[in-house]
């Protein structure tokens, strides 16, 4: 498996827990939506017409406002964890 395969797979810091696996997921395939909805806009706009550029929009800032939540989320659990280790200053 190729490095930047394992890294997506691979819990940062903290032991991740089953609804901070079910946000990287979901973030990941949000980020992964809106590279294709760029890389392919041409033809998305195409098939759906003047909605498009809406629709786009609407998932960059959903992947935007779950970006920041989730890494608020995962920031907060691993400095909770650093702090329960005693690895925190």
């Amino acid at each position: 498996m190729p490095l930047w395969l394992d890294l997506l797979r691979t819990p940062m810091a903290a032991p991740e827990t089953g609804a901070l696996r079910r946000m990287r997921l979901v973030w990941q395939g949000l980020c992964l939506s809106v590279a294709l909805v760029v890389g392919f806009f041409a033809q998305f706009h195409a098939a759906l017409g003047r909605p498009a550029p809406c629709l786009a929009a609407a998932l960059l800032a959903a992947a935007a406002l779950y970006t920041w939540l989730y890494l608020r989320r995962k920031n907060a659990a691993d400095t909770a964890f650093l702090q329960e280790t005693g690895e925190a200053g």
